[in-house]
């Protein structure tokens, strides 16, 4: 532990405890996690139009380390459904498809129609386990490609989406 002196305390000012603040609040598992905001073709925000389809690279360090991948959902109050289908595509280092899915994501009660997800006003945060327990098979690039699935050209109330790789850990 290091000891700090009245003076450099002083000149330090709230520095230390800022960066113990902000170490602390780093999640050592997490190994990517980027979110993109979203606008129609014509630049109105909050708006997920079919033909955007956002894509998030990261890096594969370790191939005999399992991985949890999520996927981020920020929407507005005004969503005009109760859920959410997105298709996943991950492909590989080498360009192949190592998994496909299309993932219900259930962004509001569907019988009370309250809101889900981490939220305060009308924003809500929301974050689903899409891919868990995942083995890579390389080291490398990974790139995952998200699509909204939800027959609508422009998909109103969807305020960004995006990708989170943490380290698996077993639950006791």
């Amino acid at each position: 532990m290091i000891m700090l002196t009245t003076t450099m305390r002083k000149l330090l000012g709230p520095l230390p405890v800022l960066a113990l603040l902000a170490l602390a609040a780093c999640d050592p598992a997490e190994v990517y996690e980027k979110n993109a905001d979203l606008a129609s073709p014509a630049g109105d925000p909050y708006v997920w139009a079919v033909q955007e389809k956002p894509a998030f690279e990261f890096e594969i360090p370790d191939t005999t380390q399992r991985y949890d991948v999520y996927l981020n959902v920020r929407n507005a109050a005004d969503y005009g459904y109760y859920n959410l289908y997105v298709r996943a595509t991950l492909t590989g280092p080498d360009g192949r498809v190592v998994s496909r899915k299309l993932h219900e994501m259930t962004l509001m009660d569907p019988q009370t129609g309250e809101p889900r997800g981490d939220g305060s006003g009308d924003i809500f945060d929301h974050r689903f386990l899409a891919l868990p327990n995942q083995a890579f098979a390389q080291t490398g690039p990974y790139k995952l490609v998200l699509e909204q699935y939800m027959r609508q050209d422009q998909l109103r109330g969807i305020m960004a989406v995006g990708v989170r790789v943490a380290r698996h850990t077993a639950t006791k």
